[in-house]
């Protein structure tokens, strides 16, 4: 793969010769892999499954938008609408979970052993097994997320997170405190730090075990997307001219060490990141609708997946199994090509 600087923008990579175009007509809003299907939620309340080696298969899921979207350990899909369904797609087809009339499913989780959740304003709606809880947030769900091992949710809110952890009879709250507007949420792959994206230009995080706050700031724009990456494991995140990629080895994490850039050279700003499953290596997604592919190493040369566009890269997702790549930009633009 080529450096974007010495590729000809009117010949198309390697990677774009051997995948297919499509545009449609709708807002990509979410992405989520099961083995080799990536399943793309969009503006138009379809879901549309991309397979190599087949048309995209559209879902009717939701009569307005699909607002967010996850897959469960399983291999089924859950989705959240503003037409106040909280669905789960499976082979045998679309089943309602749970209806919220007049109101917005603003966010879905999934974690280990069949738990499930879904937002609606400040509500927080868990399945644990054959059991059904109501939690209240003290402002609205910015972002849901579970541990790994499903036994802790976190709920990204104003003024912080909450953590939800699984008891005999309940699950019982501790929260974690940092002023302003908190608007997603992941725990690292291991478990000792939760991380959330701001309303502002920076990341914020705590180190679970002892709560001691991380902050990470002077990114030039919002973060609007963030991936686990390689062993280590790193945080990549958008919201710079490169990926900004943040280690959490070690007893401290990112405490007091510097982020790694890569994947370089796309033009404007990150608006989108993806780890590549079983590699070390991301790729990146640019506001120029470029994409950038680069292994996780400080001296790594970038090299050009897809050419700029001029429209924004807001979805971006490879399949574990095929290792297959779905870039979507922000006028309904896909790109969808194996990798290897």
């Amino acid at each position: 793969m080529p450096l974007l600087e010495t590729h000809d923008p009117l010949v198309p990579t390697r990677i774009e010769q051997g995948g297919r175009r499509f545009e449609f007509n709708a807002v990509p809003v979410a992405v989520a892999t099961v083995a080799d299907t990536a399943f793309s939620a969009w503006g138009d309340g379809l879901i549309r499954a991309f397979r190599p080696g087949a048309e995209p298969e559209a879902l009717p899921v939701h009569k307005g938008a699909v607002l967010s979207m996850v897959a469960e350990p399983s291999g089924t899909i859950l989705t959240g609408g503003d037409d106040g369904r909280f669905c789960r797609i499976a082979p045998d087809g679309v089943t309602d979970l749970a209806t919220f009339p007049r109101k917005w499913v603003d966010h879905v989780a999934a974690g280990a052993d069949g738990v499930f959740a879904c937002s609606v304003g400040r509500e927080i709606h868990l399945w644990d097994g054959a059991r059904r809880e109501l939690l209240a947030a003290p402002s609205t769900a910015g972002g849901l997320a579970f541990d790994s091992k499903g036994g802790r949710l976190a709920v990204a809110h104003y003024g912080g997170v909450t953590i939800w952890s699984r008891e005999k009879r309940s699950w019982k709250p501790t929260i974690l405190k940092w002023a302003g507007s908190h608007t997603a949420v992941t725990f690292s792959p291991d478990n000792r730090f939760v991380m959330t994206r701001m309303q502002e230009n920076a990341l914020h995080g705590w180190r679970l075990r002892d709560k001691a706050d991380l902050r990470m700031s002077g990114y030039p724009t919002k973060v609007k997307g963030w991936s686990w990456a390689g062993r280590l494991p790193w945080l990549a995140t958008t919201g710079a001219d490169a990926a900004i990629l943040w280690p959490f080895d070690g007893a401290k994490g990112p405490m007091g060490k510097g982020p790694m850039q890569l994947a370089w050279g796309g033009r404007g700003y990150v608006t989108a990141i993806a780890s590549v499953p079983g590699q070390e290596s991301v790729l990146a997604g640019y506001s120029s609708g470029a994409v950038i592919w680069s292994r996780i190493d400080q001296i790594a040369e970038p090299h050009a997946v897809k050419r700029p566009t001029g429209a924004p890269i807001t979805l971006l997702a490879v399949t574990p199994g095929t290792v297959w790549m779905l870039a979507a930009d922000e006028q309904g633009g896909v790109l969808w090509a194996p990798l290897g």
